[in-house]
Formats: structure tokens, sequence, C-alpha cells
């Protein structure tokens, strides 16, 4: 399953953003409409790593498949930063 949303907060002592729900499967578009190009980048990963271009996709499928679920929280000097992946 890929990731939905991403959901971005920071926190300050002094500032504080709403949290920001980032549409992820937007980004499918532009992914679509440079595949051409992200496949050829995959080829030349591939031949200089000696692995199969198969392999590789996979290798970049599971690591997609694996956001969901992600929570990042970050405090530090009274600063809070949150990622959240859907």
């Amino acid at each position: 399953m890929t990731p939905k949303f991403a959901v971005v907060a920071i926190e300050t002592p002094t500032w504080r953003m709403r949290r920001l729900w980032i549409p992820l499967f937007l980004l499918w578009v532009p992914v679509v409409l440079l595949s051409p190009i992200i496949f050829l980048v995959l080829i030349a990963i591939a031949v200089a790593t000696r692995t199969t271009i198969w392999r590789l996709a996979a290798l970049c499928w599971g690591i997609l498949s694996g956001l969901p679920g992600t929570d990042v929280r970050v405090h530090t000097d009274g600063n809070h930063i949150l990622v959240r992946v859907l």
C-alpha cells in the first residue's frame, strides 16, 4: 500500500505552524510523466551496481510501501517537529 498523506507540524517557543496535510497521492501524476527518465536512471544504477533492474525496482517499491505508519517526532530545546506518513 502506498502512502496517501503526510502530516507535518513545526513548533518553536515563539512560533507555531498549523499541521500541514500534504496529499502524497498527487505525486503520482509527475511520477507517471517522468517514468521514462526514472526508468533510465534505474537502468544506470543497476549497471553501476551490477544488479538486475527487477531487484532494484522491488527495492524501491518495498521502501515506498513501507512508508505508511512512519511517525517521526523530534523534541529539542523547546522546538518540536512532527512528520507522519499515513
